[in-house]
């Protein structure tokens, strides 16, 4: 076994065939094929069920495809640190979910401490790989949220991935909707008021796992559903069809993307818990350190 075959494990497993997966790792067919079998008959199980129909990952596939992301972003890490850039450059990275706040703190880290020489990484990605970064250690701090709807869940998940969750505020639950909205004067709406326009949440993950959504209502059956993983692209969704997302009502006046997008309350209560992740017994670099600093300063607890 070796960190080839492991990433070859894990992008085929994203992908929907074999064909697809050899294309996007510019290798052969029959060369990831047997690659993937010898993987197999070393470690004694099956990862991928294969059928005319394509691939699945069966269910010891699934649990070895967990310790192989670990393992490659471990070594991904070091890669980074000691072979690309001989240990000369300062790192760190943040993992979080659609947050304005978390990228401003992340901007004044770099302004306060300004660095000579870094490479610095800042992934706005989904839930599940806000986890998944923060437990491998990939990213040093993660920002995340829960609601009642999803509080159980994310919480298991806080365990099973040995994390520490640090919150930071309370918000009510809030829609967003495009100034032009026949609703965008209201004070207070709810959530059946809206169930003429589509609800545009942001995609999680490709099983439609949707108790991992970062927006409240995770257990509100919609009527009408927009999935996208973009927010310019969700923000002319609004825009176009008059649809509208769910969120926390925080609203940066800087943020040019959000500039036409109206906070209405939701008669509805399911409060987000907002915060930070990192793991524990981990050691913070200074930038951590600071960018926790930077965080507290929105502390609302």
């Amino acid at each position: 076994m070796n960190i080839t075959q492991l990433k070859y494990v894990i992008e085929t497993a994203g992908s929907s065939s074999m064909r697809e997966a050899s294309t996007k790792l510019y290798i052969t067919q029959p060369a990831l094929s047997s690659s993937i079998r010898e993987l197999e008959e070393e470690l004694g199980i099956v990862i991928f069920e294969r059928t005319n129909k394509g691939i699945s990952v069966t269910d010891d596939g699934r649990e070895f495809l967990n310790y192989a992301k670990k393992a490659v972003g471990q070594y991904e890490i070091l890669e980074d640190r000691y072979l690309l850039n001989n240990g000369i450059k300062e790192m760190f990275s943040v993992s979080t979910q659609h947050y304005n706040f978390a990228i401003k703190a992340f901007t004044d880290v770099i302004k306060k401490v300004n660095p000579k020489k870094y490479i610095f990484s800042i992934h706005e990605t989904k839930t599940k790989e806000v986890l998944d970064d923060v437990g491998s250690l990939k990213s040093e701090v993660g920002i995340i949220s829960f609601s009642g709807s999803n509080e159980a869940l994310i919480k298991k998940f806080f365990r099973d991935y040995q994390l520490e969750f640090s919150p930071l505020m309370k918000r009510d639950t809030y829609v967003y909707v495009w100034k032009n909205h026949i609703f965008a004067d209201r004070k207070e709406i709810s959530i059946e008021e809206m169930s003429d326009f589509p609800c545009v949440s942001f995609d999680q993950s490709s099983d439609g796992n949707f108790y991992l959504t970062e927006e409240a209502m995770a257990d509100y059956s919609f009527d009408k559903m927009i999935k996208s993983d973009d927010r310019a692209t969700t923000m002319e969704i609004i825009a176009e069809l008059g649809g509208y997302s769910v969120g926390s009502g925080m609203l940066s006046k800087d943020d040019s993307i959000l500039q036409g997008l109206v906070a209405i309350k939701m008669k509805e209560e399911d409060p987000l818990t907002i915060g930070y992740i990192t793991r524990k017994g981990s050691i913070l670099s200074k930038y951590g350190e600071e960018y926790i600093k930077e965080l507290s300063k929105y502390n609302e607890l």
